[in-house]
């Protein structure tokens, strides 16, 4: 065998190149439609069960409604006629006024008290955390016609049990004394009522979100010196911020449309403007005057309030998952 020199090589000649292999082309995934169909069910009742009341609300705000109607005659369209007459009502802006109130006075005391019972539960020996749960949740189950039935003898101005106890105080004489008389101390029964009833939710909820933090972490932040207040609002409470965030909107949204505790504590005591939020004034408008044009648009409003308070905390969930 004879072996050829560089030289005798042709200089013209490319040198070898390998062989480049054929790669398969990659197909591409086909997304399952299972998924898809699983979501119609939900998709079909959110429709039929929100959308379809929904738009229909919409066409009644842009109609006026009146005696005519009651006998059959077909609404007339006045278009947004109903939402400048409310626009324009300086009545209607104070009772948002009165309600987002009321709304962040409710939900803030609700958040501060379910927290401080959240964490007595996780401190509590087992014995003590089962009988405050159980507690709690008999507190929640109460219907909302038996929960107004106890405060009513509660504050009853004769034989209500707070007026008695506060009248054992020395100079302090309170038979007789009504509750629901003047409308400052009509809406602080009312917030006392609706706290009572939000707290289980709150408290068991963010007591379900403290038994996620780890110890790991808390004994972490014991090392490096921090304190029980320190370790509680840096550390716990950075971690369970999406939940939260969750039970204040979740809050304010029930708050802003209290409507049944408002209505029977008028029944009991005295009734008229000064005592209205906007549940109430919309149920007035519809079933006590019959303009179900005007309360169908005041309900329009009260959802778009609703939706501008929520907003931000929507977008704080949002950023929460993004991260």
């Amino acid at each position: 065998m004879s072996i050829v020199a560089p030289s005798e090589l042709d200089a013209t000649s490319p040198p070898p190149q390998p062989q480049e292999r054929k790669t398969p082309k990659r197909r591409r995934a086909r997304s399952p439609k299972l998924p898809y169909g699983l979501i119609v069910p939900a998709v079909g009742a959110l429709v039929v069960g929100l959308a379809y009341p929904m738009g229909w609300q919409i066409l009644n705000s842009m109609r006026e409604f009146g005696l005519r109607q009651q006998f059959g005659e077909a609404a007339p369209w006045i278009w947004f006629d109903n939402y400048s007459t409310l626009l324009s009502d300086t009545f209607f802006w104070t009772v948002v006024l009165r309600s987002l109130v009321f709304m962040a006075a409710t939900a803030a005391a609700t958040m501060v008290i379910g927290i401080g019972l959240a964490l007595l539960m996780k401190a509590a020996p087992t014995w003590a955390r089962l009988v405050l749960q159980s507690a709690l949740l008999l507190a929640w189950a109460m219907p909302i016609v038996a929960q107004m039935t106890v405060f009513s003898w509660l504050i009853d101005p004769r034989n209500g049990v707070l007026n008695y106890l506060l009248t054992q105080l020395p100079g302090v004489d309170m038979i007789g004394h009504n509750w629901l008389e003047e409308p400052l101390s009509f809406f602080f029964v009312a917030s006392v009522i609706i706290t009572w009833a939000s707290v289980p939710f709150v408290a068991i909820s963010v007591y379900a979100a403290l038994t996620q933090v780890s110890d790991e972490i808390l004994e972490a932040a014991q090392l490096d010196g921090a304190n029980a207040r320190q370790a509680l609002g840096y550390v716990i409470m950075p971690i369970i911020r999406p939940v939260l965030i969750i039970l204040l909107l979740l809050q304010f949204i029930w708050d802003l449309r209290v409507y049944a505790q408002i209505q029977l504590l008028q029944d009991l005591g005295p009734k008229g403007d000064d005592y209205d939020l906007l549940g109430t004034y919309i149920y007035g408008l519809g079933i006590g005057q019959g303009q179900f044009g005007l309360a169908a648009a005041a309900a329009m409003i009260v959802l778009l309030i609703t939706l501008c308070v929520s907003g931000f905390y929507v977008r704080e969930l949002l950023r929460e998952d993004a991260a």
